[in-house]
């Protein structure tokens, strides 16, 4: 019994030698330009799937997620700050995103895809090596209403676009909408 746990310590150790030295062999290409391998990019998907619906599994939205207001004030929000990287109906995304790896999705289907709850958490806390960012700063009420925007995307022309952008510019962009804004973030101008 002995010998057996010796071995396997023996080829823990050795894995964990390779693994270092490939690491600090610099073979690895961690540049954007270098798609990942299969193996590497279906472990990746699958961890950061799992970890979405798992994190955000107990979070409900609101009832009022299809109120007209949600979504002119998560508009505002995903045209100031979304489209550049995720496109919208009429947008192409921005130069920037199109250099990125992994390429920001467009967000058409993204109702589809993921529940209210999950969209929620992927806005509050963003997600790592992604490009995506994490939106601390912005209130509850502020993400659901982009979350509200997503759920009317895919059936989305790039008229109704342009006409929700125009209304949430004329009722003052995202800024205006959040009315839940601690005292502090609104003198900053972060809402």
């Amino acid at each position: 019994m002995n010998a057996v746990i010796r071995t396997v310590i023996a080829v823990l150790i050795v894995q964990i030698l390779i693994a270092a030295g490939f690491i600090y062999s610099g073979l690895f290409n961690v540049a954007a330009t270098d798609p990942h391998w299969s193996v590497t990019h279906a472990i990746m998907e699958t961890a950061r799937v799992r970890s979405i619906r798992v994190h955000a599994a107990a979070i409900r939205p609101p009832s009022d997620l299809t109120d007209h207001k949600r979504i002119v004030g998560g508009t505002s929000h995903f045209a100031e700050h979304c489209s550049s990287c995720h496109s919208a109906p009429g947008v192409e995304p921005g130069e920037m995103a199109k250099g990125m790896y992994p390429s920001p999705p467009v967000l058409t289907n993204a109702a589809k895809q993921w529940t209210s709850g999950e969209l929620f958490w992927i806005i509050r806390n963003g997600i790592k090596m992604s490009g995506m960012s994490a939106w601390p700063g912005h209130s509850d009420n502020e993400i659901w209403d982009i979350v509200a925007f997503l759920s009317k995307l895919p059936n989305m022309s790039e008229q109704d676009y342009g006409n929700l952008v125009k209304e949430s510019l004329d009722a003052g962009g995202h800024k205006a909408h959040s009315e839940d804004c601690a005292p502090q973030h609104r003198a900053a101008g972060h809402c």
